[in-house]
């Protein structure tokens, strides 16, 4: 598959990516009481994107895909409100965490069209 800018727009590359930078920006932030439950949230949502998009692209059934792509949709969305939270704790860190959120949110689109578009002919839910 290739983007309209005809690169080949590999899923699995762009969830492990983010997974990398949402990391680095992590290991950047004070810790403190605030922030360390944050921190752990983020990290767990925003890391799990790319973990059941792999196990998505390996599924056996139609089903099982949507499964995992359901909840590639429901963690993206997790991670821009941990994100959020994180902007609210470290004012000079937002520039950074908007970018984050930014890709968190093209992701999630994405994710949606996928579960949307992966109707199981079976059952039309």
């Amino acid at each position: 598959m290739t983007n309209e800018d005809g690169r080949k727009f590999d899923l699995t590359e762009r969830t492990a990516v983010f997974g990398e930078e949402l990391i680095a920006f992590l290991k950047q932030l004070p810790v403190n009481d605030i922030t360390s439950p944050l921190i752990r949230q983020v990290v767990r949502s925003g890391t799990s994107i790319g973990a059941n998009y792999s196990e998505a692209d390996e599924a056996g059934t139609k089903k099982q895909f949507r499964n995992f792509i359901s909840i590639c949709k429901r963690e993206s969305k997790e991670t821009k409100y941990w994100l959020r939270m994180i902007a609210a704790a470290v004012p000079d860190k937002k520039p950074d965490a908007r970018a984050l959120w930014k890709e968190a949110d093209e992701l999630n689109r994405i994710f949606a069209a996928i579960h949307r578009n992966s109707k199981d002919e079976d059952n039309d839910n």
